[in-house]
């Protein structure tokens, strides 16, 4: 044999020598490219939720509402209804200035409309309440009971009342019928 002789080792399949050499076809060949182009999507998609979420949070201020409902919108939950306590009448006192006016305050308690035991603890203490009415508006002066006072007013009433005077029932409107504060 020379050295220009080739060995067949083959045993004479050539067919194999082109089999092992061919590409896959069809979706075989398709689908590394797909998963590639899908992994590309989902890394892109990842990452342009992470920096519009980023953006959204330094531009908002950390979270804080832009969007202020005013007190008066119609788009709040509506106002509760109160049961009334209305016995405690008209009340006439002076108050503590130097050169005292006359004070007269009819005032109206609002409780939970379904609290029985309220009602009930209204009319036992009647009296307290009629003392409790009289010795507040004598202890303020003319100048804290003016019209623009009014709601630091009753806010104070309904702390004082629910702290001081009332055992279970709560306090959760005052009302004036009648608040006149007048020289004497």
């Amino acid at each position: 044999m020379s050295d220009t002789d080739e060995l067949n080792l083959d045993d004479g399949d050539a067919g194999a020598i082109d089999t092992a050499t061919k590409k896959p076809s069809g979706l075989a060949a398709l689908l590394p490219n797909l998963l590639k182009f899908v992994a590309i999507g989902l890394g892109a998609l990842i990452f342009i939720i992470t920096v519009s979420v980023i953006t959204y949070n330094i531009l908002n201020k950390g979270g804080a509402s832009q969007t202020i409902v005013p007190e008066n919108s119609p788009f709040l939950g509506s106002r509760p209804q109160y049961a009334t306590f209305t016995a405690i009448g008209s009340i006439r006192t002076g108050t503590k200035d130097p050169a005292p006016y006359s004070v007269v305050v009819d005032m109206v308690i609002g409780y939970d409309l379904n609290d029985n035991a309220a009602a009930t603890e209204f009319t036992g203490r009647l009296y307290e309440l009629r003392d409790f009415v009289r010795s507040f508006f004598r202890s303020k002066m003319a100048a804290e009971l003016q019209p623009e006072n009014e709601a630091r007013l009753k806010q104070e009433i309904i702390e004082l009342l629910n702290t001081r005077v009332l055992n279970t029932a709560k306090a959760r409107i005052i009302l004036f019928n009648q608040l006149d504060v007048m020289e004497m």
